[in-house]
């Protein structure tokens, strides 16, 4: 339960989020979960519903004691310090608007966690999972549909959600293409001649009329495409293959990453066509690539 005064600041906040800060809906949605499950801790810790006083009242105790309770119920640690960064970013927001100090919630420090490296797929891999998508659907039109998504993933970088947020107005696929990422950022990508041969593969055999503002990427009764058809199909072009259960259509994007940086790609360059805010997080593709180069050395160095 939340008093009517903290419900409402959520909101505002929450819809700050979203206008100001053009966070995507999946963002928000994860927000309000973390925060109402944070001031629903407190309601049970504090006995009795909180307001705007009690958020200002908190001591580093009753921080320690939301953690414990967190990670009591099998919160792992890196979704803890999401959940965290959010009630700071709450905390902070309302303390501006309501004159308190938050020092005691922001000074709160998160739980370390290793950071997962991407798993990206070899290059003959994903080679051979283009090759063999089609083959997952008896339906031709389905069948190149599928190529044409799996195709745009790993050729361009493209998130799933860019992909399938794509519309008929993007046909012919020009050479670049203009990509509205997380934020609402826009970014350039070049689109591979293979990228426009398998969008333009499928569109010639689509039964659906091409509309420009309906979804490029059609469903089987001409809907937007579900992304869980293409993590399905995915999901069965590496069981037929042998690829690992990290082959996901995530890993096209790493791959993407990866391969670019393996033969020589800036890091600056392949930022930019991530569509990543910071450096830090790109550099994560580095820690791939030495790793990797690490495993040939030890294996092909006669001293090694």
């Amino acid at each position: 339960m939340l008093s009517p005064a903290l419900r409402g600041a959520l909101g505002d906040w929450l819809e700050q989020q979203s206008a100001v800060h053009a966070a995507a809906a999946n963002t928000i949605e994860a927000y309000r979960r973390d925060i109402t499950g944070f001031l629903g801790f407190l309601a049970g810790h504090l006995g009795g519903a909180p307001g705007r006083n009690d958020i200002a009242a908190l001591k580093t105790r009753d921080m320690r004691a939301w953690m414990a309770h967190e990670r009591g119920r099998g919160l792992g640690a890196r979704s803890l310090a999401r959940s965290l960064s959010g009630v700071k970013s709450f905390t902070a927001w309302l303390a501006e608007r309501e004159g308190f100090d938050a020092t005691a919630v922001l000074a709160t420090r998160a739980p370390k966690y290793t950071k997962k490296l991407p798993r990206p797929l070899a290059e003959d891999a994903a080679r051979a999972l283009i090759d063999t998508v089609e083959l997952q659907h008896q339906t031709p039109w389905i069948a190149a549909r599928d190529t044409a998504v799996i195709t745009l993933l790993y050729g361009c970088g493209l998130r799933i959600s860019e992909a399938l947020g794509l519309t008929g107005a993007a046909h012919p696929l020009p050479q670049t293409l203009v990509i509205k990422g997380k934020g609402g950022k826009e970014r350039l990508v070049p689109v591979l001649p293979a990228a426009r041969e398998a969008v333009g593969d499928y569109l010639r055999q689509c039964p659906h009329p091409l509309d420009p503002k309906a979804p490029l990427f059609r469903g089987a009764r001409g809907g937007p495409l579900n992304p869980r058809l293409v993590q399905k199909v995915m999901a069965q072009t590496r069981e037929q293959l042998g690829l690992p259960s990290s082959a996901t259509p995530h890993a096209l994007r790493h791959s993407f990453a990866t391969h670019l940086l393996s033969a020589g790609g800036d890091l600056r360059a392949i930022q930019e066509l991530l569509g990543h805010a910071s450096l830090s997080t790109t550099q994560a593709y580095t820690a791939v690539d030495t790793a990797r180069l690490m495993e040939v050395y030890q294996k092909a160095h006669p001293k090694a």
